[in-house]
């Protein structure tokens, strides 16, 4: 039975990738909001765990609920600006781990198909070339394995969802994801999607940072 969307991570100490006067790095757990949802039952979050520690520690980007991995905070408002500037503008990197169902082909390749939320459906995603935004993910498969492959997924754009509706457009949902896989492809205790790298610029000094954690599946 698919469990991803009810899954609650244990209330382990923060995993702290890199600590300075300006930002904050930590690894978020699967199954944990990035912010508060709506309603007390979603009020433990990321950010109220991060802000329980570092009470000044601001908002700069988010991941899904059931995708795990690498997320910065910023300790100051001129890092928050900073950093949201780059967000705003794609001067980050980022890279993410994922396991998909069935046997991805060609080896490399990329996803060039806008997005725009499925509104009788939402919280899901579809694509749509009338009214869609535009969308762009590059993929390399990693390996593969028994009915499945292990691929690392770049995107060039940040739309809600966009790697997850990507590789099912593909033919080949991300194992365990509540919202796209179907079957047995559905039937894992979390969705196997990681943040798995994110490089930025230094708020302060400028400098390229680059920040990894690897995948726990």
């Amino acid at each position: 039975m698919a469990v991803s969307s009810e899954y609650t991570p244990p209330q382990d100490p923060l995993e702290i990738l890199h600590h300075d006067a300006q930002i904050l790095v930590v690894n978020k757990p699967a199954g944990l909001l990035s912010v508060p949802g709506r309603g007390a039952h979603l009020a433990d979050c990321l950010l109220t765990r991060v802000q329980a520690v570092f009470p000044e520690a601001l908002l700069v980007h988010r991941l899904d609920r059931d995708t795990s991995g690498i997320l910065v905070f910023a300790l100051t408002p001129h890092a928050q600006r900073h950093l949201s500037m780059q967000f705003e503008k794609r001067t980050t990197k980022k890279a993410y781990v994922a396991r998909l169902g069935g046997k991805l082909e060609p080896r490399v390749g990329e996803v060039d198909l806008p997005l725009i939320v499925d509104w009788p459906n939402r919280p899901r995603q579809m694509v749509c070339h009338e009214t869609g935004k535009p969308a762009l993910t590059e993929y390399r498969v990693v390996k593969y394995g028994e009915g499945e492959t292990r691929v690392r997924l770049t995107p060039k754009t940040g739309r809600t969802h966009q790697l997850r509706v990507h590789m099912l457009a593909l033919g080949h949902a991300i194992l365990g994801d509540p919202l796209y896989a179907e079957g047995a492809a559905r039937e894992h205790a979390r969705m196997m999607l990681h943040s798995e790298e994110l490089r930025i610029k230094h708020p302060d000094s400028a400098e390229s940072l680059k920040f990894r954690a690897k995948a726990r599946f």
